[in-house]
């Protein structure tokens, strides 16, 4: 455990995949500033979300829970219940000062700012989306309302939002407005920029970086549709339906998805130069993740909802602490985001709750731990908290080898993948004969995760 308390700054990009990391072998795009952070830090190569959709997943890594635990389920939900801590806020009362930069997205933004609860945020500058949907309350417009700027005329421009009329770039000057504040002790900050989220909109100075024509293409094999299409017929929610991914230029696409993460790669650049120009880049943990993946045509689909292909609940994961955090470690062990929040109590020489399902990453961070080892398998789960009638419920449980997901309600539809031997999903094995006692197996596992994660619901101080 460390002995001093660090600053934490806590960068979570918004619909970001794991395979978008030129240091972790994808050198489709260049990623500088993250590639620096996996040179001298620690990157989890195989770091799970709870949820592939954005409020539960949230949820789920500020509380360290699953989402269905803290019951917030869905996306659009009018609150977060406040009966489970957030890891900002337990900071926040051992002395921290805790900023928010960007989106929060724990409970709907459609009306106006979202409904907060214990979240222990003194400085609050919120932009839910570069969109102007509210009439205030919207930090992002109201500078470039400063400079002389309209977002609604900007976002009807075929050229899109100028790079540095940009809700990331905004971002970056919010954080920096954070560090020059006065305070005694240490501080924390979130920072949480809305890209790489769709729509696919670039400034042209990204988007003009990538030849459509380079593109690698999405993973697709013409036997997915058939997989899709039959999910799709049973009603299970995704935002688009399963087509071929020529159908929708699904090359086009993935340009400007890594224009869109070269632009907060660039800016997150900039904002750690800020830190070191102030000299606190030494004793500030970094922590730089996403809170979900994107389908990017794989499989022919595009944008998120019910799936868990590995493009969609496997994102970044790497932490950064000179002197105290191993450099330059490529750990393959299985992690989970709920194991982000016991990590920073950990580093903040903080007790972890007892009902926090994630567990501290310190040894390993340290240097103190197996690497490769850390989780037999992971969960992730799929809530529908809006349609009451004919709501899409599923879960998912991988380790290294397996994958399986299961559709609740939908009359035993699920997958099954080897993902040993094939790694990017196309072959459900799941109605396999020859495979019906590993089904089993991960039934068992994944309905045992799941009752063993439930609300305890009060302390029990009696027998009787």
């Amino acid at each position: 455990m460390a002995n001093t308390r660090p600053n934490i700054l806590w960068y979570c990009t918004d619909q970001q995949r794991f395979d978008t990391i030129a240091a972790l072998g994808w050198d489709n795009l260049h990623t500088d500033t993250v590639d620096s952070l996996v040179d001298t830090g620690t990157a989890f190569t195989r770091a799970y979300c709870q949820s592939p959709i954005c409020t539960p997943s949230r949820a789920s890594f500020m509380t360290g829970m699953y989402a269905s635990t803290v019951r917030t389920n869905g996306n659009g939900v009018e609150y977060m219940p406040q009966d489970y801590p957030m890891v900002s806020g337990l900071l926040a009362n051992a002395g921290y000062d805790c900023g928010l930069v960007g989106k929060l997205h724990l409970a709907s933004a459609e009306a106006g700012v979202e409904k907060r609860g214990n979240d222990g945020y003194r400085f609050f500058a919120y932009s839910h989306a570069p969109r102007d949907d509210w009439e205030e309350g919207h930090a992002y417009v109201d500078w470039l309302k400063q400079q002389g700027q309209d977002l609604t005329s900007m976002l009807e421009n075929p050229d899109n939002v100028p790079a540095k009329y940009h809700q990331t770039t905004w971002a970056t000057d919010a954080c920096i407005e954070f560090l020059d504040q006065p305070r005694s002790g240490p501080w924390m900050l979130n920072v949480n920029p809305y890209y790489p989220h769709p729509p696919f909109n670039p400034p042209k100075s990204y988007a003009d970086r990538f030849d459509t024509n380079e593109m690698p293409g999405p993973h697709f094999e013409i036997g997915d549709l058939e997989i899709q299409q039959k999910i799709h017929n049973s009603g299970v929610d995704f935002q688009n339906p399963p087509r071929n991914p020529n159908d929708f230029n699904a090359k086009k696409i993935q340009a400007d998805y890594f224009a869109m993460i070269e632009l907060v790669d660039d800016e997150l650049g900039r904002l750690l130069r800020a830190l070191d120009e102030r000299d606190e880049l030494e004793d500030t943990l970094i922590i730089f993740t996403s809170d979900h993946g994107e389908s990017l045509g794989d499989h022919g689909l595009v944008e998120k909802g019910c799936r868990f292909m590995e493009g969609m609940a496997r994102v970044p994961l790497i932490f950064v602490w000179p002197g105290r955090i191993r450099a330059g470690l490529r750990s393959d062990a299985l992690v989970e985001l709920t194991d982000i929040a016991p990590t920073l109590l950990e580093s903040a020489g903080l007790d972890i709750p007892e009902k926090m399902h994630g567990r501290s990453l310190w040894p390993i961070l340290s240097g103190k731990a197996d690497p490769d080892s850390f989780r037999d398998f992971v969960r992730c789960e799929y809530r529908d908290a809006v349609k009451l009638d004919n709501a899409t419920h599923a879960s998912m449980i991988a380790d290294k080898k397996w994958k399986l997901v299961l559709y609740h309600g939908h009359n035993g539809l699920g997958e099954l993948y080897d993902l040993e031997n094939d790694p990017w999903e196309h072959i459900n094995l799941w109605e396999d004969s020859s495979y019906q006692a590993i089904v089993h197996h991960y039934m068992t596992l994944l309905f045992d995760d799941t009752v063993l994660e439930t609300d305890w619901g009060p302390d029990r101080i009696g027998w009787i």
